[in-house]
This record gives C-alpha cells, structure tokens and sequence, in this order.
C-alpha cells in the first residue's frame, strides 16, 4: 500500500477493525519511510455474474429469484425458510467459486432441483414439473418412476 504523503510501498498495520455493515476491513497503517499515519478500507471484489437464459438473453445473477423458486416449491411441505436460505446461499456460493463470469439458467435448475430432492421430494416433483415444462402426466410419471 502506498504512502498518501511520501509515496512509499511500505507499511505497516496498526489496527484492523471491520466496518459497521462488516462488508470491509478498516486498517490504519503508519509508513515506514516518513512515520505518518493513514488509514485503507479493504473490501472483497467480487465480479458480477450473469444468467443465460433459455432464448439467449442475459440478467444479472439475483438470489432472490432462486428463493422466490424455492418457496413455490416449498409451499405446504415440512421445508423450513432457513433450510431455504441455506440452499440457495450454496448455489450461489457455489457458482461464485466456479469464477465463470456467465452462467446457464438450465445449470442453476439443475442445482436447485439436486437440493431440493435432498430436503423434500414432493418439492423436488413440483419444481421439476415447472422447470421441465411438463405437457402431459407421462413425463410426469417417467419422473417419479425415475426416483
């Protein structure tokens, strides 16, 4: 980190404390050239992911609409909101880690659908009948049978 005053590359860390909304680390900082003090903000870069959907668009990557799925799915079943969140956090986690900068729809389908089969399968039935566009109940039967 350079100096603000002399321009020197070289410091060292007096403090670190997080922030209020905890989404960066505040460091003061004394340089090791001239002795003044200054303070840095270190937050976590994080690059912007985008959904390709079925006819070739793309939108920004929103959590909210995982959840939104999830929920429709859920509804009535023994699936509890927190078991929600912790789904869909780990999609997302999970996309972020991969570092691809675009991501299919049918992909984060295909994620949803694994963990929901895990956490309720009457879910998983429900999201799979709109996610796959059923026309008739053979595909629907040919679901079930595959379970």
């Amino acid at each position: 980190m350079k100096c603000i005053y002399c321009g020197c590359e070289e410091s060292k860390v007096l403090d670190s404390r997080s922030t209020d909304e905890s989404n960066s680390i505040r460091r003061r900082r004394e340089c090791l050239n001239c002795g003044k003090r200054f303070t840095t903000y270190e937050t976590v870069e994080t690059v912007p992911i985008l959904v390709v959907k079925k006819d070739g668009s793309r939108q920004p990557f929103n959590i909210e609409k995982i959840k939104c799925g999830m929920i429709k799915a859920c509804e009535k079943r023994p699936v509890s909101m927190a078991q929600i969140d912790e789904m869909a956090e780990d999609i997302e986690k999970n996309i972020q880690n991969s570092l691809r900068q675009e991501v299919s729809s049918q992909e984060i389908g295909e994620m949803i659908m694994e963990r929901l089969k895990k956490v309720d399968e009457i879910a998983y039935v429900r999201f799979a009948s709109v996610y796959r566009q059923f026309k008739d109940v053979t595909n629907f039967i040919k679901l079930i049978t595959e379970m």
